[in-house]
């Protein structure tokens, strides 16, 4: 899994999270969620996709993703939240919206 590209973005702060808990957000977000953050960012849909784990979308673009290997799928070494932070917004008015 030895992925390795870096992308820092003025007041980022670098974040930890397992694969694991990175795609339990992906697939908790309602339908339309990907869609929704590729637009609010202007970035490809395969972008977003690729930042969840799907790797095979060779129209997407790093994001600032490091996969090191261990339990719960490895760690996720995250240079750019933007899309996290779009992911739990939806997640959080989801919660609100029940």
């Amino acid at each position: 899994m030895g992925l390795r590209f870096r992308v820092h973005y003025k007041n980022q702060r670098p974040m930890n999270i397992t694969f694991n808990e990175l795609r339990k957000i992906k697939d908790n977000l309602p339908d339309g969620s990907i869609h929704r953050i590729a637009k609010e960012l202007e970035l490809n849909v395969e972008t977003v996709w690729n930042y969840f784990g799907g790797y095979s979308y060779a129209n997407g673009r790093p994001m600032g993703v490091h996969v090191e290997e261990g339990p719960d799928g490895g760690v996720i070494a995250l240079d750019d939240t933007r899309i996290l932070d779009i992911a739990n917004r939806i997640l959080h008015e989801r919660t609100v919206l029940a």
